[in-house]
């Protein structure tokens, strides 16, 4: 494909400032690269001015590039044609969905499915080898459920949706559409719900619903837990990342995003696009407001301001905690110090 008909499927999509083709310049793009691995036929992207470096040295026939003339022009000296827009990132995942798309299987329902008569199911399916579906399950259109998934009674499950090979979606399940639930997850799995008694630890049945909202992404071996009562809801578009945990009861907003080994203890409220790093842990009913960002290995023991960019255990503002870093890794001088001026005081 010619870069000047990558271009031009790209459309109005592309906030594209220029387009340069240098001396005629329009190479036939075979693929795409990380800069740093680009051969000739590649087109790869850069997101600064300090990937200049990278600019010199790709092997790249095209390049996408931010509003920015210095790389422009070190492109243009190498004869390599490029683009420029705004979100280079952004533009580029739109470019990779012109040379790959997901597997997809056509529509069938393989026969060692396990399908209980009173499933409702919609059309143009693709149900694999080896998938149970139980009692009262509701699946909509254009629903892609790879082998050996397994559908507790009474879930339900959203156009579109994707449920990958050894997912696991329990009872009382409310998946919306467009979702992507990948292998190993489990949804809806019973809260951890045990009250202290005088002879042991009581076990409380979870009753409540676990719902997902259209567009949510669930990465693998990630779990969201139902709770005793009400539900635990996972706002649109929200997007997890493998290991993540979803305690009973909590409530997280739209357009989330949770790296992985983020764990949220029962009954957390998180608000919308709200910014979790790797293992970050938030205590049970603490509150996030939108927008917040906490970085990797923060620990959230109380509410936290909406806005808020925080980081450490427990959780402080993050330019705070870059101080507090700062001072800790001067810590034994300091020590030393003080036991001077201890001895120095203890003379007198």
């Amino acid at each position: 494909m010619k870069f000047s008909e990558i271009v031009q499927k790209l459309g109005d999509n592309a906030n594209c400032s220029s387009l340069s083709l240098n001396t005629n310049n329009d190479p036939e793009i075979t693929g795409l690269a990380a800069v740093d691995q680009a051969f000739p036929g590649t087109l790869s992207y850069i997101e600064g001015g300090k990937f200049a470096a990278q600019v010199r040295n790709t092997g790249a026939s095209a390049l996408i590039v931010p509003q920015d003339e210095a790389l422009q022009a070190q492109a243009q000296e190498r004869d390599i044609a490029w683009i420029a827009t705004s979100a280079p990132r952004l533009l580029f995942a739109r470019v990779i969905a012109l040379f790959y798309q997901p597997f997809h299987p056509a529509p069938e329902i393989h026969p060692t499915a396990v399908i209980h008569p009173s499933a409702t199911l919609g059309n143009d399916l693709y149900i694999g080898a080896h998938v149970v579906i139980q009692a009262g399950v509701r699946i909509g259109d254009g629903v892609c459920i790879h082998p050996n998934v397994v559908i507790y009674p009474d879930a339900q499950i959203g156009n579109r949706t994707v449920l990958h090979a050894n997912c696991t979606i329990q009872e009382r399940t409310r998946i919306g559409a467009d979702c992507v639930i990948h292998s190993g997850a489990v949804i809806g799995a019973e809260g951890f719900g045990f009250v202290p008694t005088s002879t042991g630890w009581f076990k409380m049945e979870q009753s409540g619903y676990t719902v997902l909202e259209n567009g949510v992404e669930v990465g693998c071996n990630s779990t969201i837990d139902r709770p005793a009562v009400g539900e635990t809801r996972i706002g649109q578009n929200t997007k997890l990342d493998n290991l993540v945990h979803i305690g009973h009861g909590c409530q997280v907003g739209a357009n989330c995003v949770m790296a992985a080994h983020v764990g949220l203890a029962g009954g957390v409220i998180l608000g919308n696009q709200v910014t979790l790093a790797g293992q970050v842990g938030i205590a049970n009913q603490a509150h996030v407001g939108d927008g917040v960002i906490a970085s990797a290995r923060t620990g959230i023991t109380s509410d936290i301001e909406p806005g808020a960019v925080i980081s450490g255990y427990p959780a402080v503002s993050h330019k705070l905690w870059l101080k507090a870093a700062t001072i800790y890794s001067r810590l034994p001088e300091m020590y030393q110090t003080l036991k001077h001026l201890q001895r120095r005081l203890g003379d007198k």
